[in-house]
């Protein structure tokens, strides 16, 4: 299971940083029904998959903080290997609500900002802004939305087509170089994030470029996400480089490919920041 975890962290079949966490965190849970000869044996193998899981994406702050957690509160506290097991189990299964929880109320906080009638542009795709987006609308809320596609990987076609099946919501599936002309259509502009560590964005390509647009033409910018994915030390974000074939099938001899997974937005440039423990504002 770790193995195939590790592998689809790398394809990004799971794309949701949270979700990804949770994934990698209860992936641990395959070492509790191996056969180890002492406790230390058992911890040495923690700490070698619990670092193979973070380095399938080293870009995930919440993948990070979640096995970083779990490795911290199993090692050196147990006496034995029932004890160690027991301890790793109810430590996955607190890491695991930790990170839902998180995700749960900071859509619950953005949901209390959106307006019944806005015109809102998201860009890629974020379950927490879609579970917000579900709460505003179960509370009487009908929403026009714009939708970036998310080159190369067109996850924001997966965001229109799950905000098509809501009745209350009027989905638009763009390119994404049409932003600015549909930003003056917009309230706001609604995102996830996979991290902000010190005073930078970290999120899918072709954020920092919307949310630019966003501050010459006005509208205003919020971002959505677990307060986990906040990050002041201790983790250092590295860019994925992804596979050229995603750009071009067949390359063609003389130009260089670039396909980065993530862009770097500073935080002035936003306007607020929701995560379960409030609003944060730059």
């Amino acid at each position: 299971m770790i193995d195939e975890t590790i592998e689809e962290i790398r394809e990004m079949q799971t794309h949701s940083s949270s979700v990804v966490a949770v994934k990698a965190t209860r992936a641990l849970a395959e070492l509790t029904e191996r056969d180890y000869a002492t406790v230390e044996e058992f911890e040495r193998d923690l700490e070698r998959n619990v670092g193979a899981l973070k380095r399938a994406n080293p870009s995930h702050a919440s993948l990070y903080n979640a096995l970083q957690d779990v490795l911290h509160s199993v090692q050196g506290e147990a006496d034995d290997l029932d004890e160690a097991r027991e301890l790793t189990v109810a430590t996955i299964d607190r890491v695991v609500e930790t990170v839902e929880t998180g995700k749960r109320r900071a859509a619950q906080q953005a949901a209390a900002t959106i307006e019944d009638g806005q015109t809102f542009l998201t860009h890629d795709y974020s379950s927490t802004v879609m579970e917000a987006v579900e709460l505003a609308v179960a509370d009487g809320a009908e929403l026009t939305a714009y939708v970036t596609e998310a080159r190369p990987r067109f996850l924001g076609r997966k965001f229109a087509r799950e905000l098509a099946a809501i009745d209350a919501v009027e989905p638009h599936l763009m390119v994404d170089g049409a932003t600015g002309m549909f930003l003056p259509k917009c309230d706001r502009v609604i995102i996830g994030m996979d991290c902000i560590v010190e005073e930078t964005l970290y999120n899918r390509i072709g954020t920092f470029p919307l949310v630019a647009a966003a501050n010459e033409v006005g509208v205003p910018v919020t971002v959505v996400g677990s307060g986990a994915k906040v990050v002041d030390d201790g983790f250092r974000f590295e860019n994925e480089i992804r596979s050229p074939s995603e750009v071009m099938l067949e390359p063609v001899e003389g130009i260089e490919l670039e396909n980065p997974a993530y862009d770097a937005t500073p935080v002035d440039l936003i306007d607020e920041v929701i995560t379960d423990e409030g609003v944060l504002e730059y």
